[in-house]
């Protein structure tokens, strides 16, 4: 079966890739397209894209994005098939980068006040020029000895509720799918098994979520047990929405992901691929 990978990320966000070495293993992988959607950047693409024109690779163009979640907290959402100049993505995106420059510091004081000695310079260092997440802070913990591993810097530091964590800028949900579908992207819930619903509290979020916009969901994960995988894509058929997988792939910040087969195991079919540019085909004409 011949397999693609729509959800990854590079340096111009958390990976540790660059977007042409991204596109390169995932030739050496043996995949026939791959999404480059990094949080709330674009910056990557035009490397992405051009790496795949050379090397005669499918490179989808696309960006993951943070919107409200109803309770607190966040979900994310996939942008398939973005166009970089779009004028309305580009000053989203931008807002959202000036909130994360502002909420980076934040993190480094209640760091500090927790006695442990680190500062944005290591963290900025740590994320290589690209944009300064958490996983970055993650990393620096380790480094110093401060957690074990980036579970524990996490867990005892930076996940919600933990005494370093502050919470980040998001847009709302008709904000971000009105974003991405003017930018012409095909707006995918990603990984809707991380967001621990009830079931029926699920489908009732994706109903919300597609009378406001929402496309398809990301059925095949890292993540998803198989169990999971087959009701995600009976949901999706019930609710007609498109389906998406990938590997949600970071490099080094995510050794035990590996791309196009996640944790061993993920297979997204490349037949997909047909389904999602004739859901985009349909939604850019307005039907």
């Amino acid at each position: 079966m011949t397999l693609i990978d729509l959800h990854t990320h590079t340096t111009a966000s958390d990976g540790s890739l660059s977007p042409a070495a991204l596109v390169a293993a995932a030739q050496e992988a043996g995949l026939a397209a791959v999404a480059v959607t990094d949080h709330d950047s674009i910056a990557g693409l035009a490397e992405a894209l051009a790496a795949g024109q050379e090397r005669g690779l499918e490179v989808v163009p696309g960006v993951e994005i943070s919107l409200q979640r109803p309770g607190g907290g966040s979900m994310h959402l996939l942008g398939l098939w973005v166009d970089p100049e779009d004028p309305g993505l580009n000053q989203g995106l931008a807002w959202l980068q000036r909130a994360r420059a502002q909420r980076n510091p934040r993190i480094v004081d209640r760091l500090n006040g927790l006695g442990v000695p680190l500062t944005l310079a290591e963290v900025q260092a740590a994320a290589a020029g690209g944009q300064v997440g958490r996983p970055h802070f993650a990393q620096v913990l380790v480094d110093k000895g401060v957690a074990a591993n980036r579970q524990e810097a996490f867990g005892r530091f930076l996940k919600r509720g933990a005494p370093a964590y502050v919470d980040k800028a998001r847009f709302a949900p008709a904000q971000g799918l009105a974003l991405l579908r003017a930018a012409g992207g095909l707006p995918v819930l990603a990984h809707p098994g991380l967001l621990d619903l009830h079931p029926a509290v699920l489908e009732e979020l994706l109903r919300e979520l597609k009378g406001l916009g929402l496309e398809g969901l990301e059925a095949y994960y890292s993540e998803h047990d198989p169990a999971l995988e087959r009701r995600l894509l009976g949901l999706a058929a019930r609710l007609e929405l498109a389906v998406s997988g990938g590997s949600d792939f970071h490099g080094g910040l995510k050794p035990d992901i590996r791309l196009g087969t996640g944790l061993g195991t993920l297979r997204v079919p490349a037949a997909l691929l047909a389904g999602l540019k004739a859901r985009r085909r349909r939604m850019l004409a307005g039907a």
